[in-house]
């Protein structure tokens, strides 16, 4: 039986020259890697969950390097609307986190996916509601391409495990190598946008 890859954003020909779009493929993207995760077994399932902690990880780097902090300043009450969103994330992560020190194969291990994938989905519908709608209609395709850059960057050099706490500087310290990973990832986004 072949194995069943699911693409990534990127692998499509479509051009990453709006944010928001490029998001949006990243949100199917984790669909389809819950359902990838979900119908595998063994070392299958294994190696789909760990594309699926890498693309959770890229991707909320890249909205908390590139999309929050657009949102802030340009959404009327962005504030509000980002800090609602990282609530979600640290949630989130704290649960991928969880999930990433289990075996796969752990009864445990389905039950938890499975409430991480409504908690991601809820987190998905909320982002597209109260920011990438605003995003879209406010925004020049100049600052769209710019945003996808700072995004593409993250995928670059995407972290391989999941960072709950990224919003401290003292949990950054404490989670060490897992940290280092998340660290990179943000230089490497913050430089692409000129903002080393």
């Amino acid at each position: 039986m072949s194995e069943i890859r699911t693409p990534q954003a990127g692998d499509d020909a479509a051009p990453d020259d709006d944010v928001v779009a490029l998001l949006m493929r990243q949100h199917g993207d984790i669909r389809n890697l819950f359902d990838e995760v979900e119908a595998a077994e063994g070392d299958a399932r294994k190696e789909a969950f760990r594309r699926l902690v890498r693309l959770l990880a890229v991707h909320e780097t890249a909205e908390e390097e590139v999309v929050h902090p657009y949102v802030r300043r340009n959404v009327t009450g962005g504030e509000e609307v980002v800090a609602a969103r990282l609530a979600e994330e640290r949630s989130a992560k704290e649960t991928l986190s969880a999930l990433d020190e289990m075996d796969t194969a752990d009864p445990k291990f389905m039950p938890q996916l499975l409430a991480l994938r409504a908690d991601v989905q809820e987190h998905a519908r909320a982002e597209e509601r109260y920011e990438f709608v605003h995003i879209r209609r406010g925004t020049d395709a100049a600052t769209l391409a710019s945003l996808a850059k700072g995004v593409k960057a993250a995928e670059a050099m995407a972290p391989t495990r999941p960072h709950p706490g990224v919003e401290s500087a003292a949990a950054n310290v404490a989670l060490g190598p897992v940290a280092a990973l998340m660290d990179r990832t943000r230089d490497a986004v913050r430089k692409a946008m000129g903002r080393d």
